[in-house]
């Protein structure tokens, strides 16, 4: 499994690679070549660039089933517990205003944790661990559940896409303008020198990863951010202090060791140190934030 920084992060990284490989290889071997100068250039990264955080996105609610193993609900479940999760969703989605009810589901683990993900507002999944639901009280899980409902109501996951997808394309084409340059940079007055073809795709390949660890910063600060939203859209349907209340426990639960896995952006809490590429806000601002509400 894909980990860390988040599934879009760490998936369109592979993406890009892949997308260098077939340009500067592939592409070369079967005599075609990417023309049109940089504005040539601009396009096709874009275009692949968007492409790959739209696939991941598309495909994400398929990934984060496969990967959980999560068991869905709906209003047909017979046992009473997760019938009653469902029936939580349902009516806070309501009040959120989606225009249908996510898929809910439950996955076997000891973190407690959730999340949502989705293409869109009507093709949603919000999912809820088993030791979220154990260790929490009822109007604590349900502030959960607003909390992920926010998130899809807000189009977080789409707004997330679009910026990666903008990242991604960056990532592409400077690290192809940057590796031009220095190529130049080395030739001699005579042409001769420069990087040579292995080492022109050794130094792109280089500066993608470079570049795309830059770019997962301001990609990780707007994630913190939607956090913020999310925590704020969760007390106006539910109550600030019950959203605050979710939040303590998920503290108390902190030096439980964390499943590292591709949705950790996506997660409620993340039990990383803050820092530049922390995905989540430390629980305590988050806590003081619904405080003053």
């Amino acid at each position: 499994m894909f980990k860390r920084i988040g599934l879009f992060l760490l998936t369109n990284l592979l993406v890009v690679i892949t997308v260098s490989l077939i340009i500067n290889i592939v592409l070369p071997l079967l005599g075609i070549q990417v023309t049109g100068g940089m504005y040539g250039l601009a396009v096709f990264c874009g275009i692949f660039g968007m492409s790959g955080a739209f696939i991941s996105l598309a495909i994400s609610r398929w990934m984060a089933k496969r990967a959980y193993n999560i068991q869905l609900i709906d209003g047909t479940t017979t046992d009473s517990g997760a019938r009653e999760i469902y029936d939580m969703v349902a009516r806070l989605s309501r009040k959120a205003g989606l225009p249908e009810v996510p898929e809910v589901g439950i996955y076997q683990a000891a973190e407690p944790n959730a999340f949502a993900t989705g293409p869109s507002k009507s093709k949603s999944l919000v999912a809820f661990s088993t030791g979220l639901l154990s260790s929490m009280r009822r109007e604590e899980v349900e502030a959960v559940a607003a909390h992920e409902v926010s998130h899809i109501a807000n189009g977080d996951m789409v707004t997330m896409t679009l910026l990666t997808g903008v990242a991604n394309a960056l990532v592409m084409f400077m690290s192809r303008v940057i590796a031009q340059f220095i190529d130049s940079f080395l030739r001699d007055d005579n042409g001769g020198g420069g990087l040579g073809f292995l080492g022109y795709i050794m130094t792109v390949m280089v500066l993608e990863t470079f570049l795309m660890l830059l770019a997962s910063i301001p990609l990780a600060a707007f994630s913190r951010m939607r956090e913020y939203r999310a925590d704020a859209g969760s007390a106006k349907i539910t109550s600030p202090t019950s959203m605050a209340n979710a939040l303590k426990r998920l503290a108390e639960a902190a030096g439980m060791p964390e499943k590292k896995d591709s949705f950790s952006m996506a997660k409620i809490s993340s039990g990383k140190r803050m820092s530049l590429f922390a995905t989540h806000p430390s629980i305590d601002d988050r806590i003081a934030r619904l405080m003053r509400m």
